[in-house]
């Protein structure tokens, strides 16, 4: 065996072993400690490193195992219960932002195709820091957190496209065709590979699942993984375009679980080895010849990146609080600029020393987004201190209400409606400040507070109340939201408002008495009022609605909601 990779495989596991564990308990995150330790171990460090580019080619399958698990993770009723915020306000930052950052380099002289590729891929935020920050903090399920996971996958989704367009960019066309092209094989690759996954992917896993051997199955989730990645580069687009759309293929598998636990070990090897290639890559004598240049690149990104999404995230109907929080978690560019910058370097769309540039750019503004997202948490909650007028934690409740309702939008407050006019007290809570604003001005008894926590529900009075009614529109955060009532409250029965009938049955898993499926619901009212127009009896109509509710809930093994 050749001692010199030997060496390089023992400094590149003690950098990281040393550098990660020190930036994590720093709060800084072990990206940012993967990029250290690939600058002090690289040439521009220390210099134990010199064949950085061989060590890069094996890095990138980090990302194509990423890219991959990201797909796997894109299930259908995920992206539709994020469908609003994913696809309008995830599309419009993309685009806004990609076009507005694309202006200043085709201003300096830059060449087109290098610009658009410059402007889109600083567009992008960085998906490790923004998860990884939201989740160190257990604000994934807060209205930050829910924003911010929605721009983040729409990016990602991005990417594949971007990708895409960089590999088409390096032939002789015309920018016009090669965004139409981009656009085409895209949707001729998703065909292709969904057909293919759907008749011989599952059926083969579940072939080799059947020989109970768990090697062989580890060994065939890479071979997935590779061979579409292999499969996508040879036709002439992107192993982590193969890769994403493998993962899609097994959305909704059974075998998805196990699939990406065989996966993870390798993606966060190699995706640490990635993260330290980009450090031993990025070319410190800029920062010496060209500081402010590059300085004025940093800032100028996170001010404009900030801005437009703060902007965007306004124009939605996102809270204040909450988009400048979003705003600035997402004002730095990430871990896909490095993939985009690279790949136009190697087919020529982008000059070397403007894709050094650019990397030394989203490295440092990386380097920053600690700091930034810690500003935007201490805005979003001093913003929340100033609106302490209907704020549940101050508040005097004159009257312990016999129901809470967690979460106050159009079915929310439909049920405080129906409440309010039968005598029955409530409290409501939300944890949008405009939504509670708006309420309070219509008369409605609702208080800013956010339902999961357990300080909230004791000045709201759950102790005492009768029933707990949860009405988000959001599948997985309900289900978190039921199971933190659950933990500290016992007794209280728990009415919850689920998607369809296999949300429903996760909801009363987790916890809840009775779960409604909306789908259910609306099909029979617009069933009742079809039989109605024909003739029959109202009494019979609501005859045939019940039994069809009762089989319904029976079949799913779910207690039935309403009995006569």
């Amino acid at each position: 065996m050749n001692t010199h990779y030997l060496i390089d495989i023992l400094v590149l596991l003690a950098g990281a072993v040393v550098a990660v564990p020190i930036f994590q308990r720093l709060g800084l995150g072990s990206i940012l400690g993967y990029l250290i330790a690939g600058i002090i171990v690289g040439p521009w460090g220390f210099g134990f490193i010199e064949r950085v580019e061989e060590i890069r080619h094996i890095a990138e399958f980090g990302v194509v195992f990423l890219l991959f698990i990201i797909g796997v993770e894109l299930n259908p009723s995920r992206l539709w219960a994020l469908r609003r915020t994913v696809f309008v306000l995830g599309s419009a930052q993309v685009i806004l932002t990609g076009f507005v950052l694309t202006v200043p380099f085709l201003l300096f002289g830059v060449p087109e195709k290098s610009a658009i590729i410059a402007g889109f891929g600083l567009a992008l935020s960085s998906t490790a820091f923004g998860i990884q920050i939201l989740t160190e903090g257990n604000d994934l399920g807060t209205p930050a957190g829910r924003t911010a996971f929605s721009v983040l996958l729409f990016q990602d989704l991005a990417v594949v496209p971007l990708l895409t367009l960089v590999s088409l960019l390096a032939n002789e066309t015309s920018l016009v065709e090669s965004i139409g092209f981009a656009g085409l094989d895209t949707i001729i690759a998703v065909t292709a590979v969904f057909l293919f996954g759907k008749f011989l992917l599952t059926p083969s896993l579940r072939l080799v699942a059947g020989s109970r051997n768990s090697e062989v199955f580890i060994a065939a989730a890479v071979l997935v993984v590779l061979g579409a990645a292999w499969l996508m580069e040879e036709v002439g687009l992107s192993m982590g375009l193969g890769a994403f759309l493998a993962g899609m293929t097994l959305a909704d598998s059974d075998y998805r679980h196990q699939v990406v636990a065989d996966i993870q070990p390798f993606r966060g090897i190699l995706l640490g080895l990635f993260f330290m290639s980009v450090g031993m890559s990025v070319d410190f004598s800029l920062l010496g010849q060209q500081a402010l240049l590059i300085i004025g690149l940093v800032v100028g990104l996170l001010l404009i990146k900030a801005v437009l999404l703060l902007g965007l995230c306004r124009l939605t109907g996102v809270g204040s609080g909450t988009s400048i929080r979003v705003s600035l978690l997402l004002s730095q560019s990430g871990e896909f600029g490095f993939v985009l910058f690279g790949l136009a370097t190697t087919t020529g769309v982008m000059a070397t020393d403007l894709s050094q540039l650019l990397t030394v750019v989203v490295v440092l503004t990386m380097a920053v987004t600690p700091w930034m997202a810690r500003i935007g948490e201490y805005i979003e909650r001093r913003l929340a201190e100033k609106k302490t007028q209907y704020d549940i934690s101050i508040a005097k409740i004159d009257e312990k209400p016999k129901i809470i309702v967690a979460g106050f939008g159009r079915v929310g407050k439909r049920i405080a409606r129906i409440l309010k006019t039968s005598g029955v007290s409530y409290l409501a809570l939300d944890n949008n400040s405009n939504t509670v604003e708006r309420a309070r001005a219509e008369g409605f008894n609702v208080f800013y507070g956010d339902a999961s926590r357990h300080d909230v529900l004791k000045t709201a009075g759950a102790e005492d109340a009768s029933v707990l009614v949860i009405t988000l529109n959001q599948v997985e955060p309900t289900e978190r939201l039921v199971h933190v009532i659950r933990h500290h409250y016992l007794n209280i029965p728990i009415y919850a408002r689920g998607y369809n009938i296999e949300h429903c049955k996760r909801l009363l898993k987790a916890g809840a008495n009775v779960s409604i499926s909306e789908t259910l619901e609306v099909s029979l009212q617009l069933g009742g009022a079809a039989l109605e127009a024909n003739g029959i009896s109202s009494e019979e109509v609501r005859l045939i609605l019940q039994a069809f509710r009762q089989k319904y809930y029976e079949e799913g093994d779910t207690p039935l909601p309403i009995e006569d």
